[in-house]
């Protein structure tokens, strides 16, 4: 096949404020701010390029990390795909993170593999998820998107195994089995965390791993690796497959799916399988607890917000904390101080269903996101635990809102859990809007702050009353006895709080 569509040099990788651009202009232009498309799409682009510059230069330690800077960085990875551009083509000879050998697989359409197009008998709600036929750029994109964030089920053709010894695509009635979902997916969708810089090529270099930092993971036994790009492998279990599924790079691309791309759609097949949380091994974006019997990992959900959950992921401020710990947050975070004046804390993720090895996006489930920025300069174990001493005050708050919810149901003879729950769910949703400025609040140790954490505490406590008042109607007399003996009493929180 002809070789066409390099991803270093055509425009694919969609940025926020700018539109499309390649894989080159990310490294040349230092104005690029932030990626853009969903959340699974900002993960999948945000690991390649890291492999990219895992794979361009890898530091030995934090002191060659400074030296390098990311101008540094950004040069080095240029110089990188400049020497394997032909490696880049979406179509040729070796496509890009593609198997020719996989053709005889059957296949697939491209709304089939993508789950926010509604395929089969599934209902459209909305014009978004209607199929429709992809240009290149948004084949690349999903091609990138499917090495790691594909759904488990029965659309990989697990017919077709290029390993004739492999049995991991077989049951154990020796048929084919059901499609693994993908690491960065596991079971219900993994919560995935970065520190964000101000501009893309500083992101790059801020969550760049020493070879430090992964010796000491002892998540990746083949260290960093080498790209799939530079080294495919020749089936689901020969050596270049084992030594992927050992390293850092097979982490960020672990080419869980063998794919080829065809003229309407693709050949589908299941690739690597790779270790889960229950091995101990993890990507390093995910938060994980291995401190209990039973590994636990965060999970995206969206019912809770990732905001809502970074005093977990920061936990490791603690001295002696045995709570979560995310490697890329962590080498990140430990350098930020000396190196960028503000930086961000983005989480993100999908939520997915999953029910007798088929996964899809079904009822609440969602994609989701949050971002909350900080300054480097005041950040440490005094900030973290005030955040972490008002982050469960408006948790009690929360309670406190679906205990009364439920209370004034019961008042009537009423199971009023549904309304309880929408009303917790609209508190958060209030809640979300003041969050940053909350967190910003935690920065100063002084009167002063104790004034902003008392404004904030007045105004969630006004959002409890809102969001009670919203489900717990007062139409009637017997509405308004209820809700006058059930509304809730925030006294105690509304004291004038100490600072930490």
């Amino acid at each position: 096949m002809e070789n066409r569509f390099n991803l270093i040099d055509e425009a694919w990788i969609p940025i926020a404020d700018v539109g499309r651009v390649s894989i080159r202009d990310v490294f040349s232009h230092s104005e690029y701010r932030a990626l853009s498309g969903n959340p699974v799409q900002k993960i999948a682009v945000l690991k390649l390029l890291l492999a990219i510059a895992q794979a361009a230069c890898t530091p030995q330690g934090e002191e060659e990390w400074r030296q390098l800077g990311w101008q540094g960085l950004a040069q080095q990875c240029l110089e990188y795909l400049g020497r394997w551009y032909e490696r880049f083509y979406l179509y040729g000879e070796k496509p890009f993170l593609q198997m020719p050998e996989i053709v005889s697989a059957a296949k697939q359409t491209f709304g089939a593999v993508l789950p926010e197009i509604s395929t089969g008998n599934t209902t459209v709600l909305i014009q978004s998820q209607v199929e429709h036929e992809l240009p290149d750029a948004d084949r690349a994109l999903l091609i990138v998107s499917l090495m790691a964030f594909a759904l488990g089920g029965k659309k990989t053709d697990n017919r077709v195994v290029l390993d004739k010894e492999y049995r991991g695509k077989s049951n154990d009635k020796g048929k084919p089995s059901t499609g693994k979902p993908g690491p960065a997916v596991a079971h219900m969708g993994l919560l995935h965390s970065f520190c964000i810089a101000e501009s893309i090529t500083q992101t790059l270099w801020l969550n760049l791993l020493t070879q430090n930092d992964i010796d000491d993971s002892g998540y990746y036994p083949e260290g960093v690796g080498i790209p799939p790009w530079e080294a495919m492998p020749l089936t689901e279990n020969c050596n270049t497959a084992t030594r992927l599924k050992q390293s850092l790079i097979g982490r960020l691309v672990p080419v869980c799916r063998f794919c080829l791309l065809a003229e309407e759609g693709l050949h589908y097949s299941e690739g690597l399988a790779h270790a889960s949380y229950l091995d101990s091994v993890v990507d390093p974006s995910v938060a994980v607890n291995f401190s209990q019997a039973k590994p636990k990992v965060l999970w995206a959900n969206p019912e809770r917000r990732p905001w809502r959950e970074l005093t977990a992921l920061l936990s490791f401020f603690q001295q002696h904390s045995t709570g979560f710990d995310c490697l890329q947050l962590k080498a990140a975070m430990s350098r930020v101080r000396h190196s960028v004046a503000f930086f961000a804390v983005w989480s993100g993720g999908l939520r997915v269903t999953s029910n007798a090895g088929e996964q899809f996006v079904s009822g609440s489930d969602d994609a989701v996101e949050s971002i909350i920025w900080l300054e480097s300069a005041v950040i440490g174990e005094s900030w973290f635990q005030q955040l972490e001493a008002e982050m469960e005050v408006i948790e009690r708050m929360a309670k406190t809102l679906y205990g009364c919810t439920s209370a004034f149901y019961k008042q009537q003879l009423m199971d009023g859990s549904h309304h309880a729950a929408q009303a917790t769910g609209l508190f958060w949703q209030l809640c979300e809007r003041d969050v940053q400025r909350l967190v910003e609040s935690c920065y100063v140790h002084d009167d002063q702050a104790n004034d902003k954490h008392f404004t904030l505490r007045r105004r969630f406590a006004e959002y409890v009353q809102r969001s009670y008042n919203q489900y717990c109607p007062q139409k009637t007399a017997r509405q308004l006895d209820a809700w006058a003996k059930c509304r809730p009493n925030l006294a105690k929180y509304l004291k004038q709080p100490e600072v930490v």
